[in-house]
């Protein structure tokens, strides 16, 4: 179901990486939300109309907060913005919307979850909440700062690689799997799309389960603009075209079912 427009109030915000950003808020969207889906966080810049779709990176019913963990992308974007924001902040969201991960799909198998980049975050939430004979973390980052590494350590067993060789294997997540000689029945993952490309090739091949998670610059995010459209092996209802909306049909897709 989706979210409806609210005010979040922010909690703490801390920087974690260069360029990364760790938020939390207090929201009504952390009662339904999910691993894999997202909230639209808004600016309260009024030259910025559209949304920003940020992946939940953790979800605290109990207490009702919700987890972001987001890269600034320039000076004076929406996301520079959100990193000004304190304690005590309001920020307008949207959420949770999309569809998140299916998590039982994993229980009693070998399992890989797979984050590179900025969607290393959505993966943490995912592990927390995964019942599984055997959670492998695997994890790729640009360099030597591996935000969230100690929080993924508490869930799992965690492989890591880095471009520039810094920290674990030297190159990307599927170098990690080769390198280990790692095996897994079903893989969930999330990242820039040639690791997805990747991954889901892999999967293929070898005849595994896979759901991976689309980033896409969406601009709605409730499925009205058909601006986020991925090409698809049915057609859409909506539209009539092989496409599907990334913000309401997925942002996870089962890996057969797109083309990327």
């Amino acid at each position: 179901m989706a979210g409806k427009k609210e005010y979040a109030v922010v909690l703490s915000q801390e920087r974690i990486a260069e360029d990364i950003y760790s938020l939390w808020m207090s929201t009504e969207a952390a009662a339904d939300a999910a691993p894999g889906q997202f909230i639209s966080m808004y600016t309260n810049d009024g030259s910025k109309l559209l949304p920003r779709p940020i992946s939940i990176c953790e979800i605290d019913r109990e207490q009702g907060r919700l987890r972001v963990v987001y890269r600034v992308t320039g000076s004076n974007t929406g996301t520079e913005q959100f990193s000004r924001l304190k304690a005590g902040d309001t920020v307008p969201v949207i959420g949770p919307l999309g569809n998140g991960f299916p998590v039982g799909k994993a229980e009693g198998k070998r399992v890989f979850l797979m984050g590179g980049g900025i969607g290393v975050p959505p993966i943490l939430e995912l592990a927390k909440q995964m019942n599984c004979e055997k959670k492998q973390i695997v994890v790729g980052y640009r360099d030597g700062e591996t935000f969230l590494r100690e929080e993924f350590e508490q869930n799992g067993e965690v492989f890591i690689s880095t471009e520039d060789g810094s920290v674990g294997t030297k190159g990307n997540v599927m170098d990690v799997i080769r390198e280990h000689g790692l095996k897994a029945d079903v893989i969930y993952a999330c990242g820039p799309t040639p690791m997805l490309r990747a991954i889901k090739s892999y999967a293929e091949e070898n005849g595994i389960e896979c759901y991976i998670s689309l980033e896409e610059r969406m601009a709605c995010g409730i499925g009205a603009c058909l601006a986020c459209v991925c090409r698809t092996k049915e057609k859409d209802h909506h539209s009539n075209v092989n496409n599907k909306r990334i913000c309401k049909d997925g942002p996870v897709f089962l890996s057969t079912e797109v083309e990327i």
